[in-house]
């Protein structure tokens, strides 16, 4: 069976998981995001990534917010579910629970703390690709996982039929170079930096899963589309406009930064979940003054 081409492209939001008063899950503000990724060409949803807190999530919060969230886009955009693990087992059954619920692809990270070798880390994925049938997206993203997919075990993986793509986050640019050489156009190489969306673009990058779409939705489409519609300039200068924000998101570690930011611009999705802590005054501040740009 031959790999849909380009099956993920665009600008494909990190959804944040927003939380009540009651540090529970508040379902009504996670409608409300959904709506406003809908009405604002949001390209994709990724839901139970990094930004979603996914470590300080139940089992059962996490079924819950993907059966939500997949019920309520209804395959009018794709929805990827996070189903990583350091556990290869668990990260099969939730791959599973998830294309049982409906998930159009799933993000799939490396696995962290075990610092898998060569064999282990393919095996890995290998295992969680044979154990579904809808499209797999891995995550690479070294400075949470501690471990890095080596060139030559990326290579083996882009052969398999479910692996489609690779969300890149490590901020090394050789690395992106080299992923881009080693996978064929149908593969999806999609940006896991907002700082960097038109450099990995260039590479024939197909889009970005996106921490800025949160709070600016159309300008992060427009963004991705420009460029793949030819406009490189619009793009680039749409890169670098936004840079200021880009980095205030990234001040302190995510997702802090960008709930505050919604917080600010009059969403209420709460704090996060220990052990991440408010943003300090100094960030917030700078935070505001960057937000400006959306007013």
């Amino acid at each position: 069976m031959s790999k849909p081409i380009r099956v993920f492209s665009g600008s494909l939001v990190a959804l944040v998981t927003p939380f009540g008063q009651d540090g529970q899950v508040d379902y009504q503000q996670l409608s409300k995001l959904v709506d406003f990724h809908l009405q604002n060409h949001t390209d994709g949803i990724v839901a139970l990534g990094t930004t979603a807190e996914t470590p300080t999530l139940s089992q059962e919060e996490k079924d819950k917010i993907a059966q939500a969230v997949i019920s309520q886009v209804a395959g009018r955009i794709p929805v990827i579910v996070g189903a990583g693990s350091n556990d290869t087992a668990h990260a099969a059954a939730l791959a599973r629970r998830y294309q049982a619920m409906g998930a159009d692809g799933l993000l799939v990270v490396t696995p962290y703390y075990n610092k898998a070798n060569k064999s282990g880390m393919l095996a890995h994925f290998q295992t969680v690709a044979d154990s579904v049938d809808i499209p797999i997206v891995l995550y690479n993203v070294p400075s949470r996982t501690g471990c890095s997919i080596p060139l030559d075990v990326l290579a083996q993986l882009a052969q398999h039929k479910n692996i489609v793509g690779i969300k890149e986050a490590s901020g090394d640019i050789a690395y992106t170079v080299a992923c881009a050489k080693l996978v064929g156009p149908e593969f999806c190489l999609l940006s896991g930096n907002d700082d960097m969306i038109v450099p990995l673009l260039s590479l024939g990058g197909s889009g970005v899963i996106s921490v800025l779409a949160n709070v600016a939705p159309a300008q992060t489409h427009q963004l991705v589309e420009a460029y793949l519609s030819g406009d490189a300039d619009q793009a680039r200068r749409l890169q670098l406009e936004y840079l200021d924000l880009v980095n205030a998101l990234f001040i302190e570690t995510n997702p802090a930064p960008v709930k505050e930011a919604l917080n600010l611009l009059g969403w209420q999705v709460g704090p996060c979940r220990l052990p991440l802590g408010p943003l300090s005054e100094a960030s917030r501040q700078r935070l505001a003054q960057a937000l400006e740009i959306l007013k």
